[in-house]
């Protein structure tokens, strides 16, 4: 065994930290892109690109080919631009699209719009561009689209479930985006957020084919009780509403939660642990799955399985916190799941854990995520609030901003999902 054990608070603290940044900085949109970009076009290159990664990589490409023709445009959340010279970029809202991303998405269809075969459109696509490139089908209006996100978000829907709803609300989705550039050649460079890295799922394909029909989504939309205007359901029952693309279209996975678990694995394993990856595209209610970590946690410390300790429990993939009718407080993905695997392990003294989302925003919060402690439950009672009544509400930002374990790291500008790491000491 190499490495450093941690052996105090600080030094778990750092060694979890320090795991949670290895898997991130491994999916840095600059390297990764500049390592898979396609052969220079002959003509000009147009760049298209949504998601909380999207500036990056734009800013990456254009100072990576100084000798083409470059121009576009890319949206991205609020908060993660950056200059990226001869591409334009437009700060649009997330989770919920705003004036700006259909704004975003009015100016990518005209940027692909009148291409020769000689042109290469470059699609730089990541986790949240379904919300930062919108233009909802006619006729859907932005805030009959706003209203219908919110209800998908609160109902605990998966990532795929939702992406198949928007992209068939959606002029671009779904490959008509490309449909839009024929006959330039497209090429999609993706950084994945979505479990089992379904690329026509990653900001709902824009440039890429669809894999879902219109009949598939309006049966979602009725399974889980969404309500959509009669004229756009009776836009989704119209024949020929998804036509997938033809021309010339490739793709390439540049980074995703398989990668960055890779990555955080190593970091482990210097730091002296044995890394257990339980997996990448793990999804459910994120509380239940906090119940679920701290069975298999308790079965390494006290039983050896399905390893030794000091172990390393690592998983990625997207979990969901379903909202009832009363509402809830402050919280995101990875602090539900953390609140409640702190409540299943009820202060068990080997265990520690941080989770997180890789973007660095934890649903709409400015925390990545939070570490919990053998004593968080305890420090939470001593600042006077109940976990259990916490959990219910959906309130763990609350508590763990209370005990001061939130993590923030800002925006990342990269996106694979989130990233949970539980240890296991001896």
């Amino acid at each position: 065994m190499s490495g450093t054990y941690p052996s105090d608070d600080g030094t778990t603290r750092a060694a979890l930290r320090g795991i949670f940044d290895a898997a991130i900085d491994s999916a840095a949109p600059a390297p990764a892109l500049l390592g898979n970009l396609p052969d220079k076009p002959r003509g000009r290159c147009v760049v298209v690109g949504a998601g909380k990664a999207s500036a990056a990589m734009a800013a990456a490409l254009d100072a990576a080919w100084p000798d083409v023709d470059v121009s576009g445009i890319v949206s991205t959340r609020y908060g993660h631009a950056v200059p990226a010279g001869r591409i334009r970029i437009i700060e649009a809202g997330h989770p919920v699209p705003d004036e700006a991303s259909e704004k975003a998405g009015h100016q990518a269809l005209e940027a692909v719009r009148g291409l020769a075969p000689d042109d290469l459109v470059i699609a730089l696509m990541s986790g949240g561009g379904s919300a930062t490139l919108a233009l909802p089908i006619e006729p859907l209006s932005l805030a009959e689209k706003q209203d219908i996100t919110k209800q998908l978000l609160a109902s605990g829907a998966t990532i795929r479930d939702m992406n198949v709803v928007r992209t068939h609300l959606s002029q671009l989705k779904g490959g008509k985006l490309a449909a839009a550039a024929r006959p330039a050649r497209v090429f999609t460079l993706l950084i994945s957020d979505v479990p089992g890295d379904n690329p026509a799922s990653i900001a709902s394909g824009p440039t890429l084919p669809c894999d879902s029909t219109s009949a598939e989504a309006l049966e979602f939309i009725d399974r889980i009780g969404i309500r959509i205007p009669n004229a756009v359901r009776d836009a989704l029952r119209a024949p020929g509403s998804t036509a997938p693309p033809a021309g010339d279209i490739r793709y390439k996975i540049i980074a995703s939660a398989a990668s960055a678990l890779e990555a955080a694995a190593t970091t482990a394993q210097e730091l002296g642990f044995t890394p257990v990856v339980l997996g990448d595209c793990i999804e459910g209610e994120s509380r239940e799955l906090g119940r679920v970590m701290a069975a298999t946690a308790k079965s390494i410390a006290s039983q050896g399985t399905p390893a030794s300790p000091p172990a390393i429990l690592l998983s990625g993939g997207e979990t969901t916190v379903t909202i009832g009718a009363e509402g809830a407080g402050r919280g995101g993905r990875n602090t539900e799941f953390l609140l409640a695997l702190a409540l299943a392990l009820d202060g068990d003294s080997r265990i520690w854990a941080l989770a997180g989302d890789s973007d660095g925003i934890d649903g709409t919060e400015d925390a990545a995520g939070a570490v919990i402690s053998p004593d968080i439950l305890t420090r939470a009672r001593n600042a006077g609030i109940d976990a259990r009544d916490a959990l219910l509400r959906h309130d763990s930002y609350s508590l763990f901003a209370a005990t001061g374990d939130l993590v923030k790291t800002g925006p990342t500008l990269t996106n694979v999902n989130d990233i949970r790491i539980v240890m296991v000491k001896t």
